[in-house]
């Protein structure tokens, strides 16, 4: 199947598979597995940050960094289509006791300086404390300007925030932007980077930050049940994927622009955006349902709504592409 829903659905190659058979393994609840360590402290180096931590999971990374950083009744501010705020269930407000403060994201992905430096609270008993910025990058496969992040950073650590980045796909800003991971993630206390998205493993996200800010995520990852033991299997392929599946993502957005192309000669099909891996398009609405139907009979996986998102990743080719979009033709030729 060619399978264009997420960047999520990506499998591990066989090579892939066979750094994980050849892991070594110790128990990381311990401390004491060192393939986990290895890559918590690669990446650490990498971002430019003291310490890094291993989660099965981005959501539960992200969480965890807020719960680190806030406390019960405090807030964070945040665009209203982070993930943070918007997909992962509420787990801030639910398990973390924390009040998101959701400001409007700006067309570029940005939340407007004047309307974040407006939503920090005075201190006052009346109002939860505001201790937190946190941005996305990418965020709808944007890649975040990096003269804003320098600038939104600045301001709320002069406002006396701290920073959070979910760095889900930062690995894709930094290809596209052809900038370091170090550069990207200058500014933020603490980021999240996800390796199950575009680099291909198939579990893990590691937060890196302060050592301090990782001791205390380190406890909240155990009462969030992240805790794993020889989870040196799971590490060995976000290592794999450092080493192989990083440069690559530039055949990503390059198939992304080529779909984007490829659908704007469609008449009736209105592409509304294409960066890095991720296209958007709006399509007329009664024919949505009967496409996705259309386009499952001839191998391929979409979610088609009126606005769709089409995400590329390793395992959709050039070829897969053309494909696709010529069944899109053929549907609306028929």
């Amino acid at each position: 199947m060619i399978d264009l829903r997420s960047d999520t659905v990506t499998r591990p190659s066989p090579a892939m598979l066979a750094a994980m058979t050849r892991a070594e393994t110790g128990d990381d609840v311990w401390g004491d597995d060192p393939t986990v360590l290895r890559l918590q402290a690669r990446l650490a180096e990498e971002a430019g940050k003291e310490a890094g931590l291993f989660f099965p999971s981005g959501t539960q990374s992200n969480l965890a960094a807020l719960m680190a950083h806030c406390g019960r009744g405090d807030e964070y501010i945040v665009g209203q289509l982070a993930h943070t705020y918007k997909y992962e269930g509420g787990g801030a407000a639910v398990l973390g006791s924390i009040q998101p403060q959701p400001l409007d994201n700006a067309e570029d992905g940005s939340i407007p300086l004047e309307r974040i430096a407006a939503a920090i609270k005075p201190l006052d008993d009346h109002f939860a404390r505001t201790r937190l910025l946190a941005l996305e990058n990418t965020i709808g496969g944007k890649v975040l300007p990096a003269a804003y992040v320098a600038e939104a950073t600045q301001l709320a650590r002069a406002r006396g925030l701290a920073t959070h980045l979910d760095g889900a796909r930062v690995f894709n800003a930094a290809v596209a932007s052809s900038q370091s991971l170090k550069a990207l993630t200058e500014g933020f206390d603490s980021v999240s980077i996800c390796f199950s998205k575009g680099l291909g493993a198939p579990v893990g996200s590691v937060l890196v930050g302060s050592r301090a800010l990782i001791d205390s995520a380190h406890r909240w990852r155990k009462v969030l049940g992240g805790g794993m033991r020889q989870a040196g299997v799971l590490a060995a392929a976000c290592l794999y994927a450092l080493d192989h599946n990083v440069a690559r993502l530039a055949d990503d957005h390059a198939n992304a622009a080529r779909l984007a192309a490829g659908l704007v000669q469609i008449d009736q099909v209105k592409v509304s955006s294409q960066a890095t891996n991720m296209v958007f398009a709006q399509f007329p609405q009664a024919d949505c349902a009967p496409l996705e139907a259309w386009l499952k009979e001839r191998g391929i996986l979409t979610q088609m709504l009126y606005a769709s998102r089409f995400v590329t990743h390793l395992d959709v080719s050039a070829a897969d592409i053309d494909t696709f979009v010529a069944a899109v033709k053929s549907y609306f030729a028929r």
